[in-house]
């Protein structure tokens, strides 16, 4: 079965909260205040993708979610891939059209933030073609506290808009 692009809907909320919450984990442990961590538990999640579903668009391997991305604006906000479904292309095909999506809603730039410890993502960003912007501090709410959270800026040249293709394919 190959894997198809979708919007994210409320059916899906659940299972996107689990990859969130275990990518998130595999890719900040380490590289993130530990009370950011603390508070980014499994029931955490559900509430953020109920709160963006309709920036969500979802990477589907026949029923299960294979990975997803989260574009608003000129931001990738979040690209996530579940364990079993790295290294196979899946990440490339949401990327492209999370920098698909950026270019539609009329952007040059794509940007994104990555925290400077997760050197997988910041090497997949870099085969990409992204290039790292510098650093500054993402503002991170735990409770009534804004941590600030040092991360990397990664820029990419939005290609020019072409006409929409929301749902792809990837054969497998």
């Amino acid at each position: 079965m190959g894997i198809e692009l979708r919007p994210a809907v409320p059916a899906d909320v659940e299972a996107i909260a689990r990859l969130w919450h275990r990518g998130w984990h595999d890719g900040h442990v380490g590289s993130v205040p530990e009370a950011l961590v603390a508070v980014r538990t499994p029931e955490s999640f559900p509430p953020r993708v109920t709160d963006r579903l309709a920036h969500i668009t979802v990477a589907v391997d026949g029923d299960e979610p294979a990975g997803f991305i989260m574009v608003a604006g000129d931001e990738v906000e979040q690209v996530y891939v579940a364990a079993a479904h790295r290294g196979t292309g899946v990440a490339g095909m949401l990327l492209a059209e999370a920098e698909r999506q950026v270019a539609a809603a009329g952007h040059d730039t794509a940007r994104l933030a990555v925290a400077p410890g997760n050197a997988r993502a910041r090497r997949f960003y870099e085969r990409q073609g992204w290039r790292d912007g510098g650093g500054f501090d993402f503002r991170a709410e735990v409770g009534d506290t804004i941590l600030l959270v040092p991360v990397r800026r990664y820029l990419k040249h939005a290609p020019a808009h072409r006409p929409d293709r929301h749902a792809g394919r990837m054969s497998g």
